[in-house]
């Protein structure tokens, strides 16, 4: 099934979703791993060509990608999709320059002839280089293994369980209200392999899981419908993510439940019924400048798009344009202490976090992931970083947020987890909205719209609710509100303390050409942000 008739299908309708398939299988194939003494034979014939044939540095990556789709409307099974795409990359310098070549044939013949293409293109790609690569040192690990810390690996979880699940939330969904409803389940597991020139040999199994869905409501007299999308974070765990085990809820002082690290899908999808019903009647949001309180479920979208596409040094040096941009932050900014929020504001990346769609023990150059700052006290101080583009900033070692989504794919610089971090001082929702005069909760993330070098912008949400005087009203509709990035972080005013924070993320973040996907969670705690401006997004011109 090709991206374009997925889509199509499913009606998800996301901007620049991209989903890479390999090819179907059964699903029991999805459990048989590669073997480790085979791989690490494949990945020393490569070292070996590569340097036979002139190579400086090599590092071969042997991957396994295992996808499993499955997708349900109202009482109906729509599709069930188990792909694998198994194979080997090789990276290479050779006088100073990048080759790369990849092939899916895992024997010693084809593994050595496609390091020496690998080292033939970069020998080529160097007659027309300006300068010389410079890879910032990554010492050698040895043999090391990481596995993301599930407790129930949701490809062996059959698949009649996971359709029960998902039809069991359309029939509750109708139940309570709801025309229409389909939910979905994402199952990603990468099986990597990395070796290299410097002395690693590093196996990782990272699993990922994602369980959206939409409900609909129709107004069936005037035609009007709403549509309430789950409220659920993809997540770096296991099936017990979805076993029904609730323990991981927060109550907002609306009554809408934001999930952390245990998702109830019967639950949030009897509560998107009656809100999209509420939706049909509430009143349309008058423009104009509000206090907002955003929830971590939509907070991480903000962060994503302003903070975490604009820190990575790609956009930043102008290497990275064609797919959505450069970014405004650039170097002389982290020279003269650009303030680009409030005090209030300490953004940190962080690939160790777990739960986190981008945890991982070591990154696709082989470099141990870790946390650091962007964002100290609303100051600009630092950017994310690879192994070739550290030198450009004085540091000695990458920040290991390099990424390929497959093992065809060359790896590149992708975000890694950025967060918001929580307050230091004790402040709940409640004590945040109880201080608000004239504003807007908004919970969930929706559409959005943003420049080229993510400066000006515009986001949505699920759920929008007035506060007047320190109390909740009501339900709005049609709010969207509008941003310059650094003054808009310039206007938080407070963030919740430790209690609060959860993970919101993205499950098919695209970024280069030829487009690849990655994975990237956000976290924070509920924030607010004085005089923002509000639009209606419903209002009719002429």
């Amino acid at each position: 099934m090709d991206r374009r008739n997925f889509l199509g299908m499913t009606g998800l309708g996301i901007a620049g979703l991209m989903i890479p398939f390999g090819s179907a299988i059964a699903a029991e194939a999805l459990l048989v791993p590669l073997d480790v003494a085979r791989k690490k034979r494949l990945a020393d014939t490569a070292l070996t060509a590569a340097r036979g044939a002139g190579a400086s540095y090599c590092d071969v990556r042997i991957g396994r990608y295992l996808r499993q789709f499955v997708i349900t409307r109202e009482d109906k099974v729509e599709n069930v999709v188990n792909t694998e795409s198994t194979g080997i990359g090789i990276r290479v310098l050779v006088d100073g320059a990048w080759g790369f070549a990849a092939t899916n044939r895992l024997d010693d013949k084809s593994v050595a002839e496609a390091a020496r293409q690998a080292a033939a293109i970069a020998r080529a790609n160097a007659k027309t280089q300006t300068a010389k690569v410079e890879l910032a040192q990554a010492p050698g690990v040895g043999e090391v293994a990481w596995k993301t810390p599930i407790r129930k690996n949701a490809m062996e979880v059959p698949i009649k369980d996971k359709a029960d699940l998902l039809l069991s939330v359309n029939a509750a969904a109708l139940k309570a209200g709801a025309d229409f409803v389909n939910s979905m389940l994402f199952l990603v597991n990468e099986q990597k392999y990395f070796a290299s020139t410097d002395g690693s040999y590093i196996d990782q199994d990272v699993h990922r899981v994602w369980a959206p869905m939409t409900v609909t409501a129709i107004d069936k007299a005037s035609g009007k419908f709403r549509t309430r999308e789950g409220l659920s974070s993809p997540m770096g765990m296991g099936f017990e993510y979805l076993d029904g085990a609730a323990s991981g809820k927060v109550v907002s002082p609306n009554g809408v439940v934001n999930y952390s690290h245990s998702y109830d899908m019967v639950e949030d999808a009897i509560a998107a019924a009656k809100q999209a019903r509420q939706k049909l009647t509430a009143p349309s949001v008058k423009p104009g400048k509000y206090d907002l309180v955003l929830d971590p479920s939509h907070t991480w979208l903000t962060i994503h798009e302003s903070i975490g596409h604009p820190l990575e040094l790609d956009r930043v040096l102008g290497y990275e344009a064609n797919y959505a941009g450069t970014s405004f932050a650039t170097v002389d900014k982290l020279k003269s202490g650009f303030k680009y929020g409030s005090d209030q504001v300490t953004v940190f990346a962080d690939k160790t976090q777990a739960g986190s769609l981008g945890a991982v023990g070591f990154d696709d150059e082989g470099v141990k992931t870790k946390r650091w700052d962007l964002i100290k006290d609303g100051v600009l101080v630092d950017y994310q970083t690879i192994r070739d583009q550290a030198h450009i900033l004085g540091k000695t070692e990458s920040d290991g947020c390099c990424y390929a989504d497959s093992w065809s794919s060359v790896q590149f610089q992708r975000m890694a987890n950025v967060s918001l971090a929580a307050g230091k001082n004790k402040l709940s929702v409640a004590d945040m909205i109880k201080d608000v005069e004239n504003g807007i909760y908004i919970v969930g993330d929706g559409s959005f719209s943003i420049d080229q070098q993510r400066y000006n912008a515009q986001f949505g949400g699920q759920l929008f609710y007035e506060i007047k005087n320190g109390k909740i009203t009501g339900m709005l509709e049609d709010v969207a509100y509008q941003i310059r990035t650094p003054e808009f972080w310039n206007s938080c005013v407070a963030v919740c303390d430790e209690s609060d924070y959860r993970l919101g993320g993205s499950f098919f973040d695209g970024k280069g050409q030829p487009g690849q996907v990655s994975a990237v969670s956000h976290g924070s705690a509920t924030a607010r942000f004085n005089g923002v401006n509000v639009i209606n997004t419903a209002r009719k011109l002429g």
